[in-house]
C-alpha cells in the first residue's frame, strides 16, 4: 500500500505528461553560428532572419541553401533584435526591452516606419489575418497589420496550466508554433483556445549541432507554405535543419 502511495505521490509531483510529436530529419544547411537567432521566416525561397545582442542586432536576407547573407539591416545600440515577420511588402521587427517595433520594406530593409507596445518583445508570426506576437510570457497578443495595434490576446496552456517563456513563433497549418526559451521544445498551439495540442522536441538536434553553449537554445523556426517544408535552427547554431513531421 505504501508503495503505491510514494509512486502516486511522485506521479504527482512529475506534473502531467508531455506528448511528443515525431519527426524526422530531411537534411541540413550552413548556417552563421555568430548569429544570435531571435526570429527567422521563409518568403520567396529566401530565409530571412533577425538576430539579437545590442550592438550585434541585424535583419538579414539569407541563401536557404548556401547560408549566404545577401542583404542586411544593422539596428543601432542599444537595441537588442527579436522577432520579425513579412506583412506584404512589409517587414515588421520587435525589440526586446524597448517597447518599440520597426517597419521595413521587405525588398532592401529601409525603414518606413515604428511602433509602440506595452511590455517586451520576443516573437512574431502571422496567420494572414493579424500579426502574432509573444512576450516571454504565457499569452500571445494579436495585432492589427495595418495599425500594429492590439486587438486581442489568448493564454496558452498545456494541460490546464499556464505554458510560459514562448519564444520565437511561426504559423504551421493552422497552429501556432513556439519555441520555449531555455527547453528543446516546441509548442503546438491551438489559436481558437490557446491549448498546447502537443510538443515537437528538437533536442537531438542540439547534438547534431554541437552546440555545447547554455545560451545556444534552440529558437527559430520557418514554414515553406508552398512545398511544405519545415526548418528549425537555434543561436549561434552552425546549422540550419529541414525536418519531416510525421502525423
Amino acid at each position: 500500500m505504501m508503495r503505491r502511495v510514494i509512486a502516486l505521490l511522485c506521479a504527482l509531483m512529475a506534473g502531467p505528461a508531455i506528448a511528443d510529436t515525431p519527426w524526422t530529419l530531411v537534411k541540413s544547411y550552413p548556417h552563421d553560428s555568430a548569429a544570435f537567432t531571435e526570429g527567422l521566416f521563409l518568403a520567396d525561397g529566401a530565409l530571412y532572419e533577425s538576430t539579437g545582442l545590442e550592438g550585434q542586432s541585424e535583419i538579414r536576407k539569407v541563401d536557404l541553401k548556401t547560408g549566404k547573407v545577401l542583404e542586411r539591416r544593422i539596428l543601432d545600440r542599444p537595441y537588442f533584435g527579436e522577432g520579425i515577420v513579412n506583412w506584404g511588402d512589409r517587414l515588421v521587427s520587435l525589440t526586446w526591452r524597448h517597447r518599440r517595433g520597426f517597419v521595413w520594406t521587405l525588398k532592401d530593409f529601409k525603414p518606413i516606419g515604428d511602433f509602440r507596445y506595452e511590455g517586451e518583445g520576443w516573437g512574431l508570426t502571422q496567420d494572414g489575418h493579424s500579426l502574432i506576437m509573444s512576450d516571454g510570457s504565457d499569452q500571445l497578443r494579436f495585432l492589427d497589420p495595418d495599425t500594429l495595434s492590439e486587438q486581442r490576446r489568448i493564454n496558452v496552456t498545456w494541460q490546464g496550466r499556464p505554458l510560459d517563456r514562448l519564444n520565437e513563433l511561426e504559423w504551421v497549418k493552422g497552429e501556432i508554433w513556439a519555441n520555449i526559451w531555455y527547453d528543446s521544445r516546441i509548442a503546438r498551439i491551438d489559436p481558437a483556445t490557446g491549448k498546447v495540442i502537443d510538443f515537437l522536441d528538437v533536442a537531438p538536434l542540439l547534438k547534431a549541432a554541437k552546440v555545447t553553449d547554455r545560451e545556444a537554445v534552440a529558437n527559430g523556426i520557418a514554414y515553406d507554405a508552398k512545398a511544405d517544408r519545415l526548418f528549425v535552427t537555434g543561436k549561434n547554431w552552425p546549422k540550419l535543419f529541414e525536418i519531416r513531421v510525421k502525423r
